[in-house]
């Protein structure tokens, strides 16, 4: 059974079929911006740019408000969620967003979910059984499975994600994680790994502003097992982080040697890197367009 969610999360239903129909990979272009919010005005530039979505993270509810302003602000850019918890927004009301968000713009949003972290809640169930029941309501509530995708790190998860969604959004990771991902997911799958950014040549003023950025992860079981599989030990993983692990996952230096890094995950079989500028908000579109010359987008 499918349906067209109502008001609340409720379903009306159809007896049509049960899966949605299949569709084109995300095309999103090679890099994108991540971040925990952006206006439309910045929108607006980061499009000037060339750059091809922005990543919004967060937790955000699910009511979704703030995506259609920054779409109309827009004509090309792509809006995705880098994650909708699945435990604080119910499938009902996401799917609700997202037929409505469609609707006024078609075909320039990709809903990103994730499972967020077991020790942030404490009706945390298997990361896999949890997700598999939120994408089979999405299932039911007629959101295709091509315009989703589902943070994932693990080899389960991102298995899940390639049979499931259009793909995975790994966070936190590196280019031999997204050379793995692509092996696990295989070659028609979706994958956007997220990289840290500092744009700084001190290399000890950037490895600062990485830690702050790293602090909280260094103490969730999901990321500490994910970078335990990439090969850093115990030590390399105790607060505040040892040099090698922070190196690993902040791109810094010049703007050259930046995106000769964030190409790396493209070379490992990433379709698109969403770029997190570890910045004050006032400064990110001015980052941004230092790295945009080197990323070949402009």
């Amino acid at each position: 059974m499918t349906g067209i969610p109502r008001e609340g999360g409720g379903v009306e239903a159809d007896m049509t079929d049960t899966t949605p129909a299949a569709g084109p990979k995300p095309d999103l272009g090679r890099y994108g911006s991540f971040g925990r919010g952006v206006t439309p005005a910045q929108a607006k530039e980061i499009e000037a740019l060339g750059y091809g979505a922005v990543w919004v993270g967060g937790s955000p509810p699910a009511e979704l408000e703030w995506v259609e302003p920054i779409l109309e602000a827009t004509t090309t850019l792509q809006v995705a969620t880098g994650i909708v918890n699945i435990w604080t927004a119910a499938p009902g009301p996401v799917a609700e967003s997202f037929h409505r968000i469609e609707a006024a713009c078609p075909g320039r949003f990709l809903l990103g979910i994730g499972v967020g972290h077991r020790e942030a809640h404490v009706e945390y169930r298997k990361p896999l059984d949890a997700l598999t029941d939120y994408l089979d309501k999405l299932d039911s509530y007629g959101v295709p499975k091509h315009r989703r995708v589902v943070a994932a790190l693990g080899p389960k998860v991102l298995q899940l994600s390639a049979e499931h969604s259009a793909g995975a959004h790994p966070y936190l990771t590196t280019p031999e994680h997204t050379r793995s991902a692509r092996e696990i997911i295989g070659p028609d799958a979706f994958l956007a790994p997220e990289h840290k950014v500092v744009l700084t040549t001190d290399a000890e003023q950037a490895r600062a502003v990485g830690r702050k950025a790293l602090d909280l992860y260094l103490g969730l079981a999901n990321y500490l097992n994910n970078f335990k599989r990439l090969g850093f030990t115990d030590d390399e993983l105790a607060k505040p982080g040892a040099d090698r692990f922070i190196d690993a996952v902040v791109a810094y230096g010049t703007v050259d040697a930046i995106a000769a890094r964030l190409s790396e995950h493209l070379a490992a079989g990433a379709d698109h890197v969403p770029v997190q500028v570890l910045t004050s908000p006032d400064k990110l579109v001015p980052a941004l367009a230092e790295l945009a010359g080197p990323l070949g987008l402009a």
